[in-house]
């Protein structure tokens, strides 16, 4: 990140750790485009699963990568993404895309090409940004990095009370096993556990690490 361009603030975190919740919340707060790079990932295994294509079939998935338009945008200060011009909208929470999401995000050229599409986003606003290698590989020289965690069984709860109910324990070892861009801490990522926190206290913890990281118009 060149000095001349916009901040990004980098959220990542496990699924259900409550990094989507305060991702929001922040951006709203100063006015910085909310990224929630795990729905571009869902949006595109919607795409493969819409299109009756084993999501275990890199190379099928990779064709179809290939062959569609997926096109980034932004909405009331929200991201968006449209596979060949169509909202998946609510089946982005599917069971199906639950289920698949990791896998399909494993793919070394699905993660290239959408991590592309995710820098491009710094190019426009001033950015939140919330996913799983946003401090370690999409925006590695941002000062503006955490980590939010929780315990497996606080994320589970959360799933469920999301409607969710995918095997968390395996959609971990899938995230942080993978050869490309794993689910990791980023060295000089500032980590917070939301386990026994509200979401008011996890934002307070935010943005006093943001002030302290030196993030000006707080």
């Amino acid at each position: 990140m060149q000095e001349d361009e916009n901040n990004v603030i980098a959220i990542d975190g496990p699924a259900a750790s409550g990094k989507s919740s305060v991702s929001s919340r922040i951006s709203a707060k100063i006015g910085y485009l909310h990224v929630n790079s795990g729905l571009m990932y869902r949006a595109f295994t919607w795409s493969v699963l819409r299109s009756e294509i084993d999501p275990n079939d890199a190379a099928s998935v990779v064709g179809h990568l290939n062959s569609i338009n997926l096109n980034c945008g932004q909405s009331d200060g929200i991201s968006t993404l449209r596979v060949n011009g169509l909202d998946p909208g609510l089946e982005l929470k599917s069971s199906e895309v639950n289920e698949n999401v990791s896998v399909v995000s494993a793919v070394e050229e699905v993660r290239e090409a959408l991590v592309s599409k995710q820098r491009d986003y710094l190019k426009i606003a001033n950015i939140v940004m919330e996913g799983r290698d946003i401090g370690s590989v999409v925006f590695p020289e941002t000062p503006y990095k955490f980590y939010i965690d929780a315990s497996v069984e606080v994320r589970a709860k959360r799933r469920m009370a999301e409607g969710g109910g995918d095997d968390l324990n395996k959609r971990d070892k899938i995230d942080a096993s993978r050869k490309v861009s794993p689910l990791l801490i980023a060295e000089d990522a500032c980590v917070i556990d939301t386990s026994e926190m509200d979401l008011d206290q996890v934002v307070q913890a935010v943005f006093n690490e943001l002030k302290v990281r030196g993030l000006e118009k707080l």
